[in-house]
């Protein structure tokens, strides 16, 4: 592995540069997976496909419809929140009482479901969005070329992650989500709407994997099981942010994203996935609860 570029400043800041706008798609789609965890103890494990749906609806938005791109990702946080809520109602609200393992192979199945439902609609074949849908060009920061898509990214994901936590911590449905977080039956008891709270919370992640889902589509290709790797990923950095907390999704998110572009700039890229999930081994085993997450004991 060749780790000169270490000692160059300009490969340096251009690789770091790269590691946190991809790490930032992974943050976006983390928090989905951390919010609707901290509500109901759920991994959704279809929740990197409802970052595909939200990739093909921009894809179509820009393709067909011919819209800028800001516009067709308010379409597609539109479409992939109420199908967030759609797949909560139907696939998960009745399996609620049920145990957590039926739960998750439910999840699992809703997950096959959208990939294959989505290759019946549009084909297997991968698909690019437009050239030059997302800008394009590098801005020079003296002798250091910045693509421009990567500052978007950068970019969207902080105003996200700023209304994100206004959401949650301003508004009436923010506290909301944070009494059934901690006790939904306190919460119920305070009268508290348990099942919108959740449906809401579906509506919330289900719209960042959007975010997530377009923006990964205008840098790269789309193509119907594309959701599977971001979804893991995100997973991964779920937990080592701490799975529940939605800062520890953001640092966990842009941490895996560095991480990778420097195993991928040693010229090891081969091994990229592979060391997301050896870092997932040593979380679970040094620190379960990650990095901001807190143990929390269950009671007998």
């Amino acid at each position: 592995m060749d780790f000169s570029w270490l000692t160059h400043f300009d490969s340096f800041v251009q690789q770091m540069i790269n590691g946190i706008s991809i790490g930032s798609i992974y943050a976006l789609a983390a928090l989905g997976y951390t919010m609707v965890y901290g509500i109901i103890k759920l991994i959704n494990f279809a929740h990197g496909d409802i970052l595909m749906v939200g990739a093909y609806v921009g894809y179509f938005c820009v393709a067909v419809f011919k819209m800028p791109l800001i516009l067709a990702m308010v379409v597609a946080v539109a479409a992939c929140g109420v199908l967030g809520v759609l797949i909560e109602k139907v696939a998960y609200r009745p399996l609620r009482r049920a145990p957590r393992i039926t739960v998750l192979i439910t999840a699992i199945g809703v997950s096959f479901l959208l990939e294959y439902v989505m290759v019946a609609l549009v084909g297997a074949e991968s698909k690019a969005y437009p050239a030059g849908s997302f800008g394009g060009g590098n801005l020079m920061l003296g002798n250091i070329a910045v693509d421009i898509q990567r500052l978007y990214v950068v970019g969207i994901t902080i105003v996200m992650m700023i209304v994100l936590q206004f959401i949650v911590k301003r508004t009436k449905i923010g506290k909301a989500m944070r009494a059934v977080s901690s006790d939904a039956d306190a919460a119920q008891l305070m009268g508290i709407s348990v099942d919108r709270t959740i449906s809401f919370t579906f509506l919330l992640g289900s719209g960042l994997a959007a975010v997530a889902g377009v923006m990964m589509g205008a840098m790269f290709t789309i193509n119907p099981l594309m959701g599977m790797q971001p979804g893991l990923k995100a997973f991964i950095a779920a937990v080592f942010g701490g799975i529940g907390s939605i800062p520890g999704a953001m640092i966990g998110g842009v941490l895996l994203g560095v991480i990778e572009t420097v195993v991928t700039a040693s010229g090891a890229s081969a091994y990229k996935d592979l060391a997301a999930f050896v870092i997932l081994i040593l979380v679970l085993l040094i620190r379960p609860c990650g990095i901001l997450g807190k143990n929390v004991r269950e009671k007998v």
